[in-house]
């Protein structure tokens, strides 16, 4: 596997679980919490809270990067071959995808923490949404949703580059951020309801998509390190683990969202 290829499939897995971790309770508490209508009623700025919090975002990322940075510090010395990159890469994205369909235990969501909703009200807007943002921009500190997480941490160590992993970390975290922007018109209830709405229509189709580029990324390194062979291998043993588990169990993540209100 080149370090071009993983350098992609990294980033893609970095933006699709950014993504999908947008439908953590944590992530839909945000999108309630710091709205132009409720930053209006706490006399605050929501433009100002929300720039604190893609900040805030990207800096939680380059946080997980400093990690994952040192791991590929180790690979980058170690001088790894594409053959057992790719075959990291393949069986991580493997478990990825067992763990998101829900063959692998404990079930996803993982680490089922929230943000101190009381700091809305305690301090100022810059504060909220820096320490929001880097909560959540960490990827770890706050619900893990999708397996993708782990994978876009093992990929950015198999880069065997520290600016590198750095960066995609870093990615991470900042499509985390943004994701406050969904909310950037919310001016009354109804707006907000709508937003609402709208998560809530695009949650499977999110989910299944992401399990779909976990898929591919170990179609994608089989296929790069043994060839077409082994990619078909791949994609057998992916479909089979889909199919059996039905694709995963959303119930489970539902029913972590209606605890966590």
């Amino acid at each position: 596997m080149t370090p071009v290829l993983v350098l992609v499939t990294a980033t893609v897995t970095a933006v699709a679980a950014a993504v999908r971790s947008s439908w953590s309770p944590c992530g839909l508490s945000m999108l309630s919490s710091i709205t132009p209508l409720a930053e209006r009623g706490r006399h605050r700025r929501w433009g100002w809270t929300a720039t604190w919090f893609v900040a805030g975002g990207a800096l939680g990322g380059s946080t997980l990067g400093l990690v994952a940075a040192a791991g590929a510090a180790v690979v980058g010395a170690t001088g790894l071959g594409p053959r057992p990159i790719g075959t990291a890469a393949v069986i991580v994205a493997a478990l990825a995808v067992a763990l998101d369909a829900g063959t692998l235990a404990p079930p996803l969501p993982h680490h089922r923490r929230q943000v101190n909703e009381l700091w809305l009200t305690r301090y100022r807007g810059w504060v909220t949404g820096l320490g929001f943002g880097w909560q959540i921009g960490t990827g770890v500190a706050t619900y893990i949703m999708t397996a993708a997480v782990y994978l876009t941490v093992v990929l950015a160590v198999l880069t065997g580059s520290p600016v590198v992993a750095l960066a995609i970390c870093t990615l991470f975290g900042l499509v985390r951020g943004l994701a406050i922007l969904a909310v950037a018109r919310v001016t009354n209830p109804a707006r907000l309801a709508r937003v609402h709405r709208l998560f809530d229509e695009a949650r499977e189709p999110v989910r299944l998509a992401v399990v779909g580029v976990q898929a591919l990324v170990a179609t994608v390194a089989a296929t790069a390190t043994g060839g077409p062979v082994a990619g078909l291998a791949a994609v057998g043993l992916v479909g089979l683990c889909l199919v059996l588990h039905g694709w995963g169990t959303p119930a489970v993540e539902r029913r972590a969202a209606a605890a966590a209100r």
